[in-house]
Formats: C-alpha cells, sequence, structure tokens
C-alpha cells in the first residue's frame, strides 16, 4: 500500500481482534493476538485494558502509552463484511 491511511473507528472484540475502520472507509479486522508477547502488548494480554483501545492521531492506542503503527493495522489486518460478522 503506497498511501498511509489513518484509523477512524476502533472496536475491540471478545476474540482479542480489533475492528477497525480506516478513513477509506474499508473495515478490517487485526488480531491482536501473535502481538501478546511481544513489549509493549504483554500488558494487554488477557486484560481489561485491551477493551480500553481508543483512537488517536490516526491509530490505535490503549493507556500506559501503548499504541499501534497504522500501517501495521492495514497491512496486518483483513477486509470484513461487517454484515456478516
Amino acid at each position: 500500500m503506497n498511501v498511509l491511511l489513518d484509523v477512524v473507528s476502533v472496536k475491540t472484540r471478545e476474540d482479542w481482534t480489533l475492528e477497525l475502520v480506516f478513513e477509506n472507509g474499508e473495515r478490517r479486522i487485526f488480531n491482536m493476538n501473535p502481538l501478546f508477547n511481544q513489549k509493549p502488548f504483554t500488558k494487554l494480554q488477557n486484560s481489561p485494558l485491551f477493551f480500553k483501545a481508543a483512537i488517536q492521531y490516526g491509530t490505535v492506542v490503549w493507556p500506559g502509552n501503548i499504541d499501534i503503527a497504522p500501517e501495521t493495522l492495514w497491512c496486518h489486518s483483513v477486509p470484513c463484511n461487517l454484515s456478516s460478522e
């Protein structure tokens, strides 16, 4: 992807994935599970903190100065059709 897209919406899901909407309107699902054994994401594993995800500066952030690059979210997420999820 050549253009960096901001995340405009995030919803946490019980299966430890993020339901994302990017500024181009595309909806995607990002699986956080593979990151939970890497700092700083270890703090989010099996924690209520995971569900406090918010949007700041075009990406997903959590309390405690935890964030993830929007290009990582885009490149490692899959398109979804929320009407069938």
